[in-house]
């Protein structure tokens, strides 16, 4: 079930195609450039690799490919969003892959709806809400629930390897 957002919050704005999606700014560590990452064999397609982040091995997920769009191409804007995602009472840090990041806002709970109900069959659970910013929405993603454990299991298998330098 989808929650009300009740008090302003500051959002982490990004595009994946030509829409803006945002992030509850509290659970982004970093934005990096987008450089080189290690595939990892048998994981899913939206499952890019994993990057060494200060010796610590941080799975980076295309978020284009998981909601359904095309890959992500690496450009001079492409970046990953460091993030912490709640996944069973533990804290996970993953790499989110953009197009581009636009910039950090405050959205009032005025502005932002409830994410829409599109029949029975689409999954909407991980849309918090859509924000109206000069006339363009903003979908407000629950970044916990895009990276929600039932679609993590291969994910939090590469945690679990150290990184060798």
């Amino acid at each position: 079930m989808n929650e009300t957002i009740t008090e302003t919050t500051q959002y982490l704005t990004f595009k994946l195609e030509d829409e803006v999606y945002a992030t509850d700014i509290a659970q982004v560590r970093e934005v990096l450039e987008y450089s080189r990452v290690t595939k990892v064999p048998r994981t899913p397609d939206y499952m890019r690799g994993v990057i060494n982040l200060r010796g610590r091995v941080v799975p980076v997920l295309d978020l284009k490919l998981r909601f359904g769009m095309n890959r992500t191409e690496q450009t001079v804007n492409t970046c990953v969003i460091i993030v912490e995602v709640n996944m069973e009472g533990e804290t996970m840090v993953i790499g989110a892959l953009a197009d581009s990041v636009q910039e950090v806002i405050e959205m009032d709970p005025s502005v932002i709806e409830p994410a829409p109900k599109i029949g029975t069959k689409l999954n909407t659970d991980f849309i918090r809400g859509m924000g109206k910013r000069d006339e363009q929405f903003i979908i407000i993603l629950d970044i916990d629930k895009v990276f929600s454990a039932d679609n993590l299991g291969a994910v939090k298998a590469t945690m679990a390897e150290p990184v060798l330098e």
